[in-house]
């Protein structure tokens, strides 16, 4: 689980998580709490960022440690206590019935939460992108609550830092045919300072990433589609122009330019997103033929490595911890 600043809530969710999984990753994405400590004292791995990267480096930092470590299965989930962890077992139930993926979904029949308006809205224009960009279709692409199959582990490859990695994890999914499901989820949205940035320049920033990713993986949809609208429209104006000027005999100035500067334009995007398009397809060819021209190379289990330092064991005992519930199975808030 990613973690920033979440001492609050970071040992009812370390310790729910503990019932279902046999290790407990966290992240600290550069606190400046008693998050790490805290953590570190029920028996969580923790693995710190020096200075904060995002939604996206925390979750390389997963997806890099879980590949060394050489987990079958991965569930990620907040820390900050909006994720209920008794649904842990609902989501890798999913996806041990042959699912490489499993998402918990906030809008399908079974969840549970009551979802501000104005975040439903801002969801569903995402969900909506997600999905052209994908092709898939998800019903909550940004839900962080997600189960990750063997092979998905070794497939995903963030690149990103920022919060469009939901996004960014379903586009490279749905290139790879990974098999992917979706699961019901209790959700609190009556946690205070569950976001470190305003929801509404949130929305936009995942959304202009998402626009990014698109960009790159359909140039010809993004760019060409632009294009040729303008190329027709610019065809249209001076069809008008040759008309005016055959009437009126005097030439259409504001309609030539007009023409004119449309016609420049949508050839320009044409043009743009053909070679886009040929990069993106000399990219993939060359990625095909590096990967069918030697073995992959995977990242070796926790116990081959030679810095078993930076995994120490997580099962050893720990002093107990003052910031903790005195009953660990004590979740009535969910």
């Amino acid at each position: 689980m990613p973690a920033y600043n979440e001492e609050r809530y970071i040992a009812k969710t370390v310790m729910g998580a503990r019932q279902y999984a046999d290790i407990v990753l966290v992240v600290d994405d550069g606190s400046e709490d008693d998050t790490v400590p805290i953590a570190r004292a029920l028996g969580a791995l923790v693995i710190q960022h020096e200075v904060n990267r995002g939604y996206g480096g925390a979750l390389q930092t997963i997806f890099d440690t879980v590949r060394k470590i050489g987990a079958d299965e991965l569930v990620i989930m907040d820390s900050d206590g909006q994720h209920d962890p008794r649904d842990i077992e609902n989501l890798l139930r999913k996806l041990r019935e042959g699912n490489d993926v499993v998402i918990g979904s906030r809008f399908i029949k079974g969840a549970r939460g009551d979802i501000p308006a104005y975040r439903r809205v801002g969801m569903k224009v995402l969900d909506t992108a997600t999905q052209y960009a994908s092709d898939m279709n998800i019903t909550d692409s940004q839900s962080g609550f997600r189960a990750y199959g063997k092979r998905a582990i070794q497939t995903i490859q963030l690149g990103g830092n920022d919060m469009s990695a939901g996004s960014e994890i379903l586009i490279q999914i749905g290139a790879q045919n990974l098999k992917v499901a979706e699961e019901p989820i209790r959700v609190r949205y009556d946690i205070e300072n569950t976001s470190s940035q305003n929801p509404f320049i949130h929305g936009l920033s995942v959304l202009n990433a998402i626009i990014k990713l698109v960009s790159c993986k359909k140039p010809i949809w993004f760019f060409g589609m632009p294009g040729l609208l303008l190329t027709i429209a610019g065809v249209f104006v001076g069809f008008m122009a040759f008309s005016d000027y055959y009437i009126t005999a005097r030439f259409p100035f504001a309609f030539s330019m007009v023409s004119a500067l449309t016609l420049i334009m949508g050839m320009l995007l044409i043009t743009s997103g053909l070679i886009l398009n040929a990069l993106v397809e000399i990219m993939k060819a060359s990625k095909n033929l590096k990967s069918s021209g030697s073995p992959k190379q995977e990242s070796p289990p926790l116990h081959a490595g030679t810095d078993e330092n930076q995994f120490e064991k997580v099962t050893e005992s720990h002093d107990p911890c003052p910031y903790c519930p005195a009953d660990p199975e004590d979740f009535s808030k969910y």
